[in-house]
């Protein structure tokens, strides 16, 4: 969670969120956090959160354990949920990452996505990226 939050999730803080995760996944089809592994193996996580707000729009997120970062993993996934999210349609994603998280920012110019915005999010340094699709 360095990278994410900064800090280690207290337990009943994590469990919320993942009741949050789940509700989520139930109400949107084709979005929602993708469970990733390799060869049977838990890596990491994946997400394509739609906007309730702007359904055309969603937010593209991965998380891998440390051990399989530098490997890949990271562009395939972001590969895969910007594949995803062009095929129910939707007009653009964003991205949120720690500007300091160079192979992240990486994979996200990479990806073809822009840099718009360093700023803080809730107390955190944050780099807001956009891909029109």
């Amino acid at each position: 969670m360095a990278r994410i939050t900064e800090r280690a999730i207290p337990y009943e803080e994590a469990r919320r969120n993942f009741q949050k995760l789940l509700n989520r996944n139930d109400k949107f089809e084709s979005f929602g956090t993708y469970k990733v592994q390799l060869s049977g193996e838990f890596i990491g996580l994946g997400s394509l959160i739609l906007n309730e707000e702007n359904t055309r729009e969603a937010e593209l997120g991965y998380m891998l354990l440390p051990e399989f970062w530098g490997k890949g993993y990271g562009s395939e996934m972001a590969g895969i949920l910007v594949r995803r999210a062009q095929q129910v349609s939707l007009t653009s994603l964003t991205a949120i990452i720690d500007p300091h998280n160079i192979p992240s920012r990486k994979i996200l110019l990479n990806m073809g996505f822009i840099s718009e915005k360093v700023c803080e999010i809730e107390g955190l340094p944050g780099e807001i990226f956009c891909k029109v699709l």
